[in-house]
């Protein structure tokens, strides 16, 4: 069993954490308080080879693999939960699925472009009265000759405005329940195709959120990923790429809490000796280093499986249950720490708090999580082969050109 990370793994992170450093963390408070998006933010990631790091270089990608991209959400996250939303949903939740389910042609139309950064993408699951209850969503895709006509409404949409291609989750035969769903790839041109903003959040602020929907939007049936009926084992298999990504990014931000909270321990003083000196605060820090380093080995464990080609449902879940609840924590341990200061957005930690807590709700709640690990430890669940699995890591094949 190795831990140790390669030379590829540590140059990507540091590549990361150097650009966050400089060109993120010194404004991401200013955007923060605007409750807006750098515009800056997407284009620089593209330049940066971000958007494709773990899509084959046939693709338009970098070629590294998926523990790299689970060191990256650390690194964005670390510095601003908005830049590792943009990941889950552009890499995690499409550009990955278009990998595992795209037809050749898909890859080059589509995956390409994303990978390259030239086009930016979404997942359009969630409506206004589906998240958890997947089955149950309203929008419909009907045949019609060559094409199909979608009509619906996509809610909490990362990147509604600034996505190019939306991955949609439609019923093509309503009355078949979770194997009525198929899944199209809609571009934000064709006609019958609207977006908007979303305003008003508690974190998440300098990221885009906004909603999705489609009046008779004509898709060509060559835009059907999979086959049809095979959407909710599609969105299934985003969601264990997705919740991955905000697995690691979770990560990411415990440990900007952890290093928010050391830097002022030395610095804050009370009763004639730094803060840190004090036992309780002592056992806040070293609560969070117990947390991070658990969270970090649980993703760690899944990207492992993914590079090997595993099934890894349940330890991405239990990877993201763990690393997100325990975000929280020590966002409110971080502020405790800070005291009233903890309390204004002078410090970070009040923005890492507020950030904190979409993670818990958004690719499963907390609460969907531990149902499903208690499933698996009682036998009522267990993980059935899919028509196509997320591809192993070969790395003669994802950094050979085509």
């Amino acid at each position: 069993m190795d831990f140790s990370l390669s030379e590829e793994h540590i140059q990507a992170q540091k590549m990361v954490r150097d650009f966050t450093e400089r060109e993120v963390i010194p404004t991401i408070g200013e955007w923060d308080r605007k409750q807006e998006m750098n515009p800056d933010v997407l284009p620089r990631m593209a330049e940066l080879g971000i958007l494709g790091i773990n899509i084959p270089v046939r693709y338009g990608g970098q070629g590294f693999d998926y523990i790299t991209l689970g060191l990256v959400c650390e690194e964005l996250e670390r510095a601003d939960t908005t830049l590792r939303v943009i990941m889950s949903v552009h890499m995690g939740l499409n550009s990955m699925a278009l990998l595992q389910w795209g037809t050749e042609e898909q890859k080059q139309q589509f995956l390409t472009p994303q990978a390259l950064g030239e086009k930016y993408a979404a997942f359009c699951l969630t409506e206004p009265g589906a998240g958890s209850d997947v089955a149950n969503l309203a929008a419909t895709a009907r045949r019609s000759g060559e094409s199909y006509i979608l009509n619906g409404e996509k809610m909490w949409i990362s990147l509604a405005t600034k996505a190019h291609h939306f991955l949609v989750f439609a019923k093509t035969d309503p009355d078949a329940g979770s194997r009525g769903m198929s899944a199209f790839i809609v571009t934000n041109d064709m006609p019958g195709v609207t977006t908007g903003d979303i305003h008003g959040k508690l974190g998440v602020r300098a990221g885009s959120t906004g909603w999705v929907a489609m009046q008779d939007v004509e898709v060509p049936a060559a835009n059907r990923i999979g086959d049809e009926g095979e959407g909710f084992k599609i969105a299934m298999s985003c969601l264990d790429n997705g919740r991955y990504t905000v697995a690691s990014g979770a990560t990411g931000l415990i440990r900007a809490c952890m290093e928010a909270s050391l830097k002022y321990a030395h610095e804050r003083k009370t009763f004639g000796q730094p803060i840190g000196e004090h036992q309780l605060v002592k056992q806040k820090i070293a609560y969070m280093q117990q947390w991070y380093d658990s969270a970090r080995l649980l993703y760690l464990r899944a990207g492992w499986m993914k590079n090997q080609g595993q099934r890894n449902t349940r330890e991405t879940s239990m990877a993201k249950w763990y690393a997100t609840d325990h975000s929280v924590q020590a966002a409110l341990e971080a502020v405790q720490i800070h005291g009233a200061y903890g309390f204004s957005d002078e410090y970070p930690v009040e923005r890492y708090l507020r950030n904190s807590k979409g993670a818990v709700i958004y690719e499963g709640t907390s609460e969907i999580h531990q149902l499903m690990q208690a499933d698996y430890a009682l036998g009522n669940r267990e993980d059935r082969p899919l028509r196509c699995e997320l591809p192993a890591y070969d790395e003669d094949f994802w950094q050979s050109e085509p």
